[in-house]
C-alpha cells in the first residue's frame, strides 16, 4: 500500500493463528501480502464514495472486477461484479455411506460417462425441470429465446476449474462436491446486457471491454437495472438447478442419500443490509458467510477442502459477511499450461495445441495424484495444484470470520479435459 493512503490494521485471533486485515478507507483487504497489487487496484476502481468493498484472501485479477472481491453498492448493481458465469457456486452433500465401502474408480468412470463436461457433449439424457418453464416465461422476455440452450446444458458441468469431486471427511463418510454455474444461459445473459449497456440490442455482439476497465454498473432505479436484476435472478435459479441435478445423478450412481447439504452461489448479487444501510452486494468469487451460514470451499485437486460456517465478529461486519470461494490462482492459465491455440484438425474438430510450454509438468502431477490414491478424470496443467495458493494459508487470513466444520480429503476428481473447448467460463 502507498504510504500516503490512510489505512488501519485489525488483528484477530482464531484457532488457526493470528490474522490481520487491512481497512483502507471503505475497503477491507484480507491477506494483502498474498494478493497481487493489480487486484487491489482493481477493487479500488470498483468502489465509489457511498460503497463498501472487500477483497478476500484468495483474490486475483479479473474482468473489470477482481475475483475474490465483493462490493456493496448503494444505488447500483454491477454486471462486472456478478461476472459472465452468473450464479457460479458450490454444492456439497454428506452421504450416508462410508468412503471405504465405495469403489471410487468405478464411480468416477460412471460420472464422466453419464455427465457432460464443457460444450463438446450435452447431457446424454434430456432433463425436465421447472426452471426451464420459468425461462420459457421469463420476465425479461429476450431470455425466453435461450430456453433451448438452457435445456441442452442443464446438468452439464463446464470446463476450467469446474468439477465433480468425491471426498472423505474426518469420520470417513463420503461427500460429493460440485462447482459450476449457469453455463451458456448465464454467459449469454451477461453478454446480452453488456451489449445493452453499449446501446445495442440484447442479441447484438458487444464490444469487448478492457480487463482493467471500469465496472459496468446499472442504476437500480432504471429499467435496464431492473431488467438485469430479473435476468440475473433467473440465471441464478438455473445454476442452482444444475448443481442439484448433477449431485442427484452422482448420488444415484453411488446408491446413496444426502444427510447434510451445503449450497451457495459465489458469483451473484443480493439485496442486503450492512452497517445500518441497504445495499446491492455483488460477490465475485466470494462465498456469503453470515453467522451460522455454511459454505463449501474447494482447494485444488490434490489438497483438502473444507466446510465452513460464518461467525459473528467485528471483522465479519467489515468483510460484508464474505469469505473465500477457493484457494485462489497463483499462476495464470497461460503461465501454468503454456501458450496454446485452438486449431481445427483434419476432421474439423477444435483441439488445443501447445505453442510454447508452461511451468507445470502435468505428467508429474498425474503421478503424484495416483501415488496419493486420488482418481483423476480429465483436467490439465492449468488446473494443477501448483497453479493455486494453499487453501490453509488463505483461510488463516480470514481470521475469526469463519470456522471450519469439516475437512474433506479428495478421493476422486472429475473435470473437463484440457482438449475440451468451452467458451462459457468466466
Amino acid at each position: 500500500m502507498k504510504n500516503a493512503e490512510r489505512f488501519s490494521r485489525i488483528a484477530c485471533t482464531t484457532n488457526f493463528c493470528t490474522a490481520m486485515a487491512i481497512v483502507l478507507n471503505n475497503i477491507t483487504v484480507f491477506g494483502e501480502e498474498i494478493i497481487d497489487q493489480s487486484a487491489i487496484d482493481q477493487i479500488k476502481r470498483c468502489v465509489g464514495e457511498e460503497d463498501l468493498g472487500v477483497l478476500t484472501a484468495d483474490a486475483h485479477y479479473g474482468y473489470a472486477h477482481p475475483i475474490g472481491g465483493a462490493v456493496a453498492y448503494k444505488n447500483h448493481v454491477s454486471l462486472s461484479g456478478v461476472g459472465f458465469d452468473i450464479g457460479c457456486g458450490n454444492k456439497a452433500v454428506r452421504t450416508d455411506v462410508l468412503a471405504q465401502d465405495v469403489d471410487i474408480a468405478r464411480v468416477m468412470n460412471q460420472v464422466v460417462r453419464s455427465i457432460g463436461f464443457g460444450v463438446g457433449r450435452p447431457n446424454p439424457k434430456p432433463i425436465d425441470h421447472p426452471v426451464l418453464d420459468h425461462i420459457g416465461k421469463a420476465a425479461f422476455k429476450p431470455q425466453r429465446e435461450l430456453r433451448k440452450l438452457a435445456a441442452e446444458q442443464l446438468g452439464t458441468v463446464g470446463s476450467g476449474n469446474h468439477f465433480i469431486d468425491l471426498f472423505a471427511d474426518e469420520e470417513g463418510y463420503l461427500w460429493v462436491g460440485v462447482h459450476f454455474g449457469s453455463r451458456g444461459f448465464g454467459h449469454r445473459t451477461a453478454t446480452g446486457f453488456i451489449a445493452m449497456s453499449q446501446g445495442l440490442g440484447f442479441f447484438d455482439k458487444a464490444k469487448e471491454g478492457r480487463m482493467d476497465g471500469p465496472p459496468i454498473l446499472f442504476d437500480i432505479q432504471s429499467q435496464l437495472g431492473q431488467d438485469y436484476i430479473a435476468a440475473m435472478s433467473l440465471a441464478g435459479e438455473y445454476a442452482y438447478a444444475g448443481r442439484d441435478v448433477v449431485v442427484e445423478k452422482v448420488l444415484n450412481i453411488l446408491g446413496a442419500k444426502a444427510t447434510e447439504v451445503v449450497h451457495n452461489h459465489h458469483n451473484f448479487a443480493w439485496f442486503e443490509r450492512h452497517q445500518g444501510e441497504d445495499y446491492w452486494v455483488v460477490r465475485k468469487g466470494c462465498t456469503p458467510a453470515f453467522p451460522g451460514q455454511k459454505g463449501f470451499i474447494g482447494a485444488n485437486m490434490y489438497d483438502n477442502s473444507v466446510i465452513i460456517e460464518g461467525v459473528e465478529s467485528e471483522l465479519s461486519v467489515r468483510g460484508l459477511y464474505s469469505t473465500v470461494h477457493g484457494a485462489g490462482r497463483l499462476l495464470s492459465r497461460r503461465a501454468a499450461a503454456g501458450k496454446t491455440k485452438w486449431m481445427r484438425d483434419k476432421n474439423g474438430v477444435k483441439r488445443k495445441t501447445v505453442v510454447s510450454p508452461g511451468l507445470v509438468d502435468f505428467d508429474a502431477v498425474q503421478q503424484r495424484m495416483k501415488a496419493k490414491g486420488i482418481e483423476l478424470r480429465g483436467a490439465g496443467a492449468d488446473e494443477a495444484p501448483e497453479a493455486y495458493k494453499k487453501l490453509e494459508d488463505v483461510l488463516k487470513y480470514q481470521g475469526n470470520t469463519i470456522k471450519v466444520l469439516h475437512t474433506l480429503r479428495p478421493l476422486g476428481v472429475a473435470m473437463a479435459g484440457e482438449d475440451v473447448y468451452d467458451p462459457y467460463k468466466d
